[in-house]
């Protein structure tokens, strides 16, 4: 699960694989979204102190954005939030409740695994043993913290345990023809079942199956996509990539992304919710939009958002998939000490909300700031693909 929801290959906390372009949230959305955002990172305050809103993800909140779904509006529960930096000083009405906690509490116990994986490959500063010991605390601290979470809401963190240190045998073991799902298994089970718990926290037990077919989908999606992006620069740290490890071609896993992208689809027509449209954007279109970034073959021509302005997009008269232009090579990650200093100078000098495009603390990839999130930009390309409508009914 070190890909998943906490997600970047070797260990960096970053925001995640759903980046959604704000043109796709119309009619509300966005504000929800923003709602789930910010309600992850605040019960992350308030259960665990300031410290652990560096684990706030775009990916952990759709937890979070399923509870709501699966509810009656009547049940739902939002408050005022003060001002705060990441949104321009302003005000907003938040999430909070048990989905936003069980998001909090999966966020938790999977960052300190990729403290502990930093930890254990000796990375950055985390390899002289002073710094090391105080990381495992914080790690230590983490895990206690995520399991009294879930505990107090009847979800059992173990799972997610067991699949880190299950997905850590299954890479040392990984070699050239090995199967590329046999890598991904340990991601898609508890990403399975974080989803499906959401069905519980909801009182709807008939969707947890389905729920657990998109969360394991969705797990491998994260690992794929995850692996793709990073593939050169792990190559050129000898970092351990499952693309490599196991030989496996990027035709290959875009054939397999793909898939994975499609079965999302059934998986949620099968689950019933009050109000599924969040869901429905998150998981079955930006998902899509997350697979042709990765791979290079972005079709909206919206600058910002992770989508690469001016590429030749899949299917529209450019090069064949896969043959897209290249991001240019990025600096080397940083350590997660070096990461949170850096999380701690975005945030002090507003960079995170007030840049036009700032550099991820961790991960050192190009971010937008979040005003323009909320300043509502329109889509600037008449003929993009991902501004037409939802071609399955669903009036998004």
């Amino acid at each position: 699960m070190r890909h998943a929801l906490v997600n970047d290959s070797r260990g960096t906390v970053v925001f995640g694989i759903v980046r959604p372009c704000t043109h796709r949230l119309a009619d509300g959305l966005k504000a929800e979204w923003m709602a789930h955002l910010c309600g992850l990172c605040l019960a992350l305050r308030a259960d665990h102190g300031q410290f652990s809103r560096i684990v706030t993800n775009y990916d952990g909140l759709i937890v979070s954005v399923l509870t709501d779904a699966q509810l009656e509006r009547t049940a739902l529960r939002r408050r005022t939030a003060g001002p705060c930096p990441l949104r321009g000083m302003r005000t907003a009405p938040i999430a909070r409740g048990e989905g936003a906690r069980l998001a909090a509490s999966v966020s938790l116990v999977l960052a300190s695994a990729k403290i502990r994986d930093h930890v254990a490959d000796g990375d950055g500063l985390l390899g002289r043993r002073p710094l090391a010991a105080a990381a495992r605390r914080v790690a230590h601290g983490w895990d206690r913290a995520g399991a009294r979470t879930g505990a107090e809401l009847g979800f059992d963190t173990a799972v997610l345990v067991d699949a880190v240190e299950r997905q850590q045998g299954i890479e040392a073991l990984a070699h050239s023809g090995t199967p590329l799902l046999t890598v991904t298994e340990p991601t898609e089970t508890a990403t399975a079942a974080a989803f499906a718990y959401t069905a519980v926290l909801a009182g709807r037990p008939g969707n947890s199956a389905p729920l657990a077919e998109a969360g394991r989908l969705f797990g491998r999606l994260a690992h794929l996509l995850d692996a793709v992006e990073d593939q050169s620069a792990d190559a050129a740290s000898g970092a351990w990539n499952p693309l490599t490890a196991t030989g496996t071609s990027r035709a290959e896993a875009r054939r397999l992304a793909d898939d994975a992208v499609r079965g999302i689809r059934p998986a949620l027509r099968d689950t019933e919710f009050t109000d599924g449209r969040l869901a429905h954007v998150l998981l079955a279109h930006e998902l899509r939009a997350s697979v042709d970034r990765a791979f290079g073959t972005t079709a909206c021509a919206h600058q910002g958002h992770g989508s690469h302005g001016g590429q030749f997009s899949q299917g529209s008269g450019g090069l064949p998939p896969g043959f897209g232009l290249q991001p240019p090579p990025r600096p080397g990650k940083r350590g997660f000490l070096a990461g949170c200093a850096a999380f701690v100078g975005l945030c002090c000098t507003c960079r995170f909300c007030c840049a036009d495009e700032y550099e991820g603390p961790w991960s050192r990839k190009k971010r937008e700031g979040c005003c323009d999130w909320s300043d509502g930009i329109d889509c600037c390309c008449d003929s993009c693909d991902c501004c037409d409508s939802c071609s399955c009914d669903c009036g998004a």
